[in-house]
């Protein structure tokens, strides 16, 4: 992969082997991302230019396994390179970040297993990504590495699985078509998932789980996950999404409420919506987007990120009429009901024995490919008479959203970032994929099959 103008000292470039180690490669979505890069990026016959790239994690026999099965089945002239470590084990990862570029990880509960790794990529500037949504620890990282990361060139990018690309680049998408549109930002963008079919991955359930229960015994846990601001930069820990709804928007019929646990019906799309359980950490990193973007797009746009008057919710969306209702009012049953038996520690036990999958395992290949989602985003703002302007969205993908496409979205992203190609003046710190690469990612992923698209939207209609 051909390396653009880079962030690291030259020192660091000259002696890092690879563009991307892959950490927990034999793990189910680690597998998944590992035959993404040797089917898309390790033969000479693919169109995308071939990259270094190595398999990592603590057992050196699953890793020659999978190596041996990655050389068969893409036909590789070449075998792959092994590194050996130990996610408790700091020198072994010190090890493994001074060898690369970038390191794209998989391995969670990041609480447990993820911190080591960020402080061995600070401690080398090497760029690093990966699919945690717990946001109780990345306010831990930010608090802890955001600023050595920033001083090192260390790019750390968290949450680039469905939760939480989606949500952050598709805001991004709406927010610059309004501003080729309209020439301004939209002042609310509202997330509705229309369909779905798959279900979290195990990893994703296992944070989930780990957030809840630790938000049971912790009070500053709880409220990380009750404040929106929650992953905001020190000054901008405050905003609209704190209060009640825009009354102008009422009056237009317009839904603009904050994070929604119950049911109701949303006049913008004419449809009962109910809540969707990623929203509490999808909210807090698009609200960590434009606040580290602020002063990045001023001078290319004369605004300052999304604006201090943003707002940003997302939703579950049902059908109309009763059946709508019903699906609504259940869904945040179904949520609540969740929360406390998570909550509930004998009880949290038997659903992660029920619900979770075992190490290594996930869905049959056959569900992966046969899942997608449809997610659509409205936005709307003020022009300078006072006259209100939409834009809507849609981002969308034929795999299963938390094992397909979220392997693609991890990949892509440490390609990204690999790459050079990001659009951001941020040349390191805790960032988001929207403020830390931005349309490029956007390019790479409808590149490798997803959807975003976006247009002017007739609020009147």
């Amino acid at each position: 992969m051909a390396h653009a103008t880079a962030h690291h000292d030259t020192a660091h470039e000259d002696t890092s082997p690879f563009d991307v180690v892959l950490w927990g490669a034999t793990g189910f979505v680690g597998r998944l991302v590992a035959e993404y890069f040797a089917e898309h990026y390790s033969r000479s016959d693919t169109s995308q230019g071939k990259i270094s790239w190595a398999i990592a994690g603590r057992n050196r026999a699953k890793l020659e396994s999978l190596r041996r099965d990655l050389k068969d089945q893409f036909s590789l002239s070449e075998d792959l390179s092994i590194l050996v470590g130990d996610a408790l084990d700091p020198e072994s990862l010190d090890s493994i970040a001074r060898q690369s570029r970038v390191v794209c990880t998989t391995v969670g509960p990041y609480a447990k297993y993820g911190t080591n790794l960020v402080e061995a990529c600070v401690a080398h500037g090497t760029d690093y990504c990966d699919l945690t949504g717990e946001v109780a620890w990345v306010r831990d990282i930010i608090d802890r590495y955001h600023e050595e990361a920033r001083e090192a060139g260390a790019r750390l990018v968290h949450c680039c699985g469905f939760d939480s690309m989606p949500s952050d680049l598709g805001t991004l998408m709406i927010q610059e078509e309004s501003r080729k549109i309209h020439g301004r930002p939209c002042e609310n963008v509202r997330l509705l998932v229309t369909d779905a079919q798959g279900g979290f991955s195990g990893g994703t359930l296992a944070s989930l789980f780990g957030t809840l229960e630790r938000a049971s015994r912790d009070d500053r846990v709880r409220s990380i996950l009750a404040d929106p601001y929650a992953l905001n930069p020190p000054g901008t820990r405050s905003g609209p999404n704190e209060g009640s709804q825009d009354e102008g928007l009422q009056d237009e019929g317009l839904q603009d409420e904050g994070f929604q646990w119950g049911a109701r019906y949303d006049q913008t799309v004419g449809a009962w919506t109910g809540p969707f359980l990623m929203a509490p950490v999808n909210e807090k990193v698009v609200r960590r987007s434009n606040a580290l973007m602020g002063d990045l797009m001023e001078d290319r746009h004369g605004g300052d990120g999304y604006g201090p008057a943003f707002r940003y919710a997302e939703s579950t969306q049902f059908g109309p009429g009763l059946s709508g209702a019903v699906k609504a009012y259940g869904t945040a049953l179904l949520s609540a009901t969740l929360v406390g038996v998570v909550a509930t520690p004998p009880l949290r036990r038997l659903l992660e024995t029920l619900a979770l999958p075992d190490p290594g395992e996930g869905p049959s290949r056959e569900a992966i490919e046969s899942g997608y989602f449809d997610i659509s985003l409205y936005g709307w703002g003020r022009d300078d008479s006072g006259t209100r302007f939409g834009v809507r969205g849609t981002v969308a993908a034929d795999r299963d959203p938390g094992y397909g496409a979220t392997a693609i979205m991890l990949a892509e992203s440490a390609l990204c970032l690999a790459s050079g190609e990001a659009n951001s003046a941020l040349q390191g710190g805790c960032l988001t994929p929207a403020s830390g690469m931005g349309m490029p990612l956007t390019q790479r992923l409808q590149d490798a099959g997803l959807t975003f698209d976006a247009e002017a939207f007739d609020l009147r209609g």
